[in-house]
């Protein structure tokens, strides 16, 4: 006899979520109401008050709601069931948001015989330092580029960096001129970064054809035709 796979227990409504995480505030030692003013939760155990927005997924409207209710409290959590099938990196993004907004989360996991409450966020001040690394990252990027040559929101879809940009201007001078060195191309206008670029070959675009020459394969004479504006704007003149 085959038994069947046993199926994990999911809260159908949003009212599923509220004994859990009353009966943890219980044990917390809070008063609890529900629905008070708005509220889905509302906790108190002495001077402090927490509010619980409860839904059954993070969503837009949930954080609209949470965020107004920190007009009442600093102490504002969201609840939600423990995520199926979404991916960590997702859930991490989600994580982030929270901090971001000062909140806190509550998980309710169903895996067990009865829900089981987990505090994953406190609602605590977050540090919103600029990280200058990545800020002086961008700011490279963009100078490196010589136009907008990608379509904001796309997916899916090869990107024109700045060092891929850079290896085009290689591979254009190459496919003209035929196999040079770092130095000669340099001196045609590609950057400090050529003889990297050839000798890393990220994209299989180049080959050393003798000792500090490198020439285009085959793979980087196709490649060219992905790209005919920078081709345009990277191809030599006749005569130069």
């Amino acid at each position: 006899m085959v038994k069947k796979a046993k199926t994990r227990k999911t809260p159908k409504r949003e009212t599923d979520l509220y004994e859990p995480v009353r009966d943890y505030l219980l044990a917390q030692g809070y008063t609890v109401r529900s629905e008070v003013l708005g509220c889905d939760i509302a906790a108190m155990k002495g001077d402090d008050l927490i509010v619980i927005e409860l839904k059954l997924n993070c969503s837009m409207e949930l954080l609209i709601q949470a965020t107004r209710r920190q007009r009442i409290t600093d102490s504002v959590y969201v609840a939600v069931p423990r995520p199926v099938g979404t991916p960590f990196s997702k859930w991490r993004g989600i994580q982030h948001i929270l901090r971001r907004l000062e909140l806190g989360l509550i998980i309710v996991s169903y895996t067990g015989k009865i829900p089981r409450v987990e505090v994953a966020l406190h609602p605590v001040p977050f540090d919103r330092k600029k990280q200058k690394s990545k800020r002086r990252a961008v700011l490279q990027e963009i100078s490196g580029r010589s136009g907008d040559l990608n379509q904001g929101g796309s997916s899916r879809r090869r990107l024109v960096t700045a060092y891929r940009e850079q290896a085009i201007q290689i591979a254009c001078l190459l496919d003209i001129l035929g196999p040079k060195s770092p130095k000669f191309l340099r001196s045609q206008g590609t950057s400090s970064k050529t003889l990297g670029i050839l000798y890393d070959n990220v994209y299989g675009w180049f080959e050393r054809v003798d000792r500090g020459v490198y020439g285009l394969t085959a793979q980087g004479k196709t490649a060219l035709a992905d790209y005919p504006e920078l081709v345009a704007q990277y191809t030599p003149p006749p005569g130069r």
